[in-house]
């Protein structure tokens, strides 16, 4: 008992660890364009996103359902498993923000649980159908809804407006990225913070704390959405500057147009029960803006970094995962502290080397682009 009790402390702290990282790697989802465009400023856009994550955190469960029984079998996971699978989705997370890259924390998530799974509890731990139906086909349908949405209505923006003086339609434009920014975050809390209340949950399912199919309880509620909100507020900066500046030049209108329509494909996926990647619908959007004003330029070879990304998302993570629950489900305790200890050291390592070259609210708007230095190991953003 005394191992079970510990184990899941572990894995608690584990989850919100990761809700932790959820929130600042995904600051750029809702506040990015804005940011670009000067809608909001830097730092008190991360703030309106850090409040509305955690008011979108009470909105609905039906995505804490989804991943506590339905992606992987609750009566064959074990807490060594959920806290191996965190542990791939966590350095996930802060490998692509230090490289800059809007990847998706919950492919991440999902990756490192299903690679822990099947490690530990085989093939029949893990519901492939239902990856398939609730991770894989969103992931592929996500981002080009998204797109088309943002790219048609970026269109009928500038044809309606396009008598209109320029500074005026900016104006105007920047006032309305204030509501559709501010519903992204509300979105993205309804979604994202429920992934962490499902591994949480999950764990509570598993040592018999909660029956199974139970919905998470008030205080995983809580304490997931404080902490995405508190990640949040920290501001992944150097993602913000990728999406805002790396994919196309974003103009008020395309903002506005991209976040409208990011929102509304999140909203809806959330109400369904569609664990999908917020990342990926917000990148998909941004680009169809971007495809949807004459004469703006999309970097393609970012679009091709970022797509590459998302693609080795799933299987880094679950590799990550998979490798870590060898050594927690037959370590046991020793194994536990061992793949703790390796892993805080990892993410140290991956802070230090950020620290070469910040991204903070104040250069956030300088350049796009985000390459590591072999010889110094320094990050360039």
């Amino acid at each position: 008992m005394d191992h079970i009790t510990f184990l899941v402390a572990a894995v608690i702290l584990t989850a919100l660890v990761f809700d932790f990282t959820n929130g600042f790697h995904d600051t750029a989802n809702a506040m990015a364009t804005s940011v670009a465009t000067g809608a909001l400023r830097p730092r008190y856009a991360v703030l309106v996103s850090g409040v509305l994550n955690l008011a979108g955190a009470f909105l609905s469960t039906e995505v804490a359902r989804t991943i506590s029984n339905g992606i992987v079998s609750d009566n064959l996971v074990t807490p060594a498993m959920v806290f191996a699978g965190l542990i791939g989705a966590v350095l996930w997370n802060l490998t692509t923000w230090l490289l800059g890259l809007p990847s998706s924390s919950s492919h991440a998530l999902f990756g490192g649980l299903i690679g822990a799974v099947w490690v530990g509890a085989g093939r029949a731990g893990v519901h492939f159908d239902q990856v398939i139906d609730k991770i894989i086909l969103p992931a592929i349908a996500s981002p080009l809804v998204a797109g088309l949405a943002a790219l048609l209505s970026t269109t009928l923006a500038y044809r309606l407006t396009a008598r209109g003086r320029g500074s005026s339609v900016d104006r105007g434009f920047r006032l309305g990225q204030i509501a559709s920014a501010s519903l992204v975050s509300l979105a993205h809390g309804t979604n994202d913070a429920q992934k962490t209340m499902g591994v949480i949950t999950l764990t509570l399912i598993s040592v018999g704390a909660l029956a199974p199919g139970s919905g998470p309880p008030l205080w995983v509620i809580v304490s997931a959405g404080l902490t995405i909100a508190l990640g949040t507020c920290l501001g992944g900066w150097r993602i913000i500057r990728t999406m805002g500046r790396g994919l196309t030049d974003i103009r008020a209108p395309q903002g506005f147009t991209a976040e409208s329509s990011s929102a509304t494909v999140i909203l809806t996926s959330a109400h369904l029960g569609f664990a999908l990647s917020t990342t990926q619908v917000c990148s998909g959007a941004i680009l169809g803006a971007g495809l949807g004003r004459k004469l703006a330029e999309v970097r393609w070879g970012v679009a091709a970094r970022i797509a590459i990304a998302w693609c080795v998302t799933l299987p880094a993570a679950a590799a990550v995962g998979a490798l870590a629950a060898v050594m927690v489900v037959h370590g046991g305790t020793i194994g536990t502290v061992l793949v703790a200890l390796v892993a805080s050291s990892v993410a140290a390592f991956i802070v230090v080397v950020s620290r070469r070259h910040p991204v903070t609210s104040r250069n956030v708007n300088d350049a796009h682009t985000v390459t590591l230095s072999s010889d110094t190991a320094r990050a360039k953003v």
